[in-house]
């Protein structure tokens, strides 16, 4: 009597086991989460790489005004030239910073 209950209770485990196993391998909702991450890493790669060229258009526009001030006569272009660089440094930044923050692999 003591083994059939027994063999009776390792099978009720092991169907268990199994079921709970199949049930495990696709929870509700994970397709969901998988489609957003790969939408959400394409658009994280958009502005990273948005940010780089707004960076570069705006390094040339204030390389463009700082030559185009030198060449009028105002010799006193420091805080100009300090600036500009700043904001190219800074958009550059944060494209790495979106790009590492997010695990998105630079271009």
């Amino acid at each position: 009597m003591r083994t059939r209950q027994y063999f009776l209770v390792s099978g009720f485990l092991f169907l268990l086991l199994a079921s709970s196993e199949s049930i495990a391998q696709s929870p509700p909702g994970v397709s969901e989460f998988n489609t957003v991450e790969n939408d959400m890493e394409k658009f994280y790669v958009a502005f990273s790489r948005l940010s780089f060229v707004v960076g570069a258009v705006s390094g040339l526009l204030g390389g463009l005004r700082v030559y185009n001030n030198w060449q009028m006569g105002r010799h006193h272009i420091d805080v100009q030239v300090i600036s500009w660089f700043g904001a190219c440094l800074f958009l550059s930044t944060i494209g790495l910073f979106l790009s590492g923050l997010f695990g998105v692999p630079l271009p």
